[in-house]
């Protein structure tokens, strides 16, 4: 066994090119694009249904949001999502159901850990930043919006 650590950047950069796997890219490409496709045409194909139903247009996008979001917090409940993911790499990240599987996944993972240190310190690690930034986004834009219509 060699030991000896001294050695350059180059030369470690050879032997990372020879001992890594090489990745498929364009399969991993084509993989997630048709599994984003069909998370997004699950999402149209409940969107239609609801207006079929009769509900008007924001209803029904608020339903498609929520029962994807349930999809997504379901099929990682039962250690699917993640083969999901294994699976369909970029395209398993869709936003509604990436976000609902970035908070459930730590949730499960933490939960015997107790509910308030296990699950309520973990379950918005990776989630919570996005909440955050969101809101106080919002709030701006809503402080900005009302400057420019009312007061001004």
């Amino acid at each position: 066994m060699n030991t000896n650590l001294n050695i350059s950047n180059s030369e470690y950069d050879d032997l990372i090119s020879q001992k890594a796997e090489k990745s498929p890219i364009l399969k991993n490409i084509i993989l997630a694009f048709i599994v984003g496709g069909l998370i997004c045409t699950l999402g149209q194909f409940i969107f239609n249904q609801m207006e079929n139903m009769g509900l008007d247009r924001e209803t029904a996008s608020t339903v498609t949001s929520i029962s994807l979001i349930f999809l997504g917090a379901f099929l990682t409940s039962i250690n699917l999502y993640s083969k999901i993911g294994r699976f369909a790499g970029a395209g398993s990240t869709i936003p509604i159901t990436g976000f609902s599987n970035s908070v459930v996944a730590p949730a499960i993972e933490f939960k015997s850990e107790g509910y308030v240190l296990g699950i309520g310190a973990n379950m918005f690690k990776v989630a919570g930043p996005v909440i955050v930034y969101g809101i106080t986004s919002t709030v701006i834009l809503g402080l900005v919006y009302y400057l420019i219509h009312y007061v001004f």
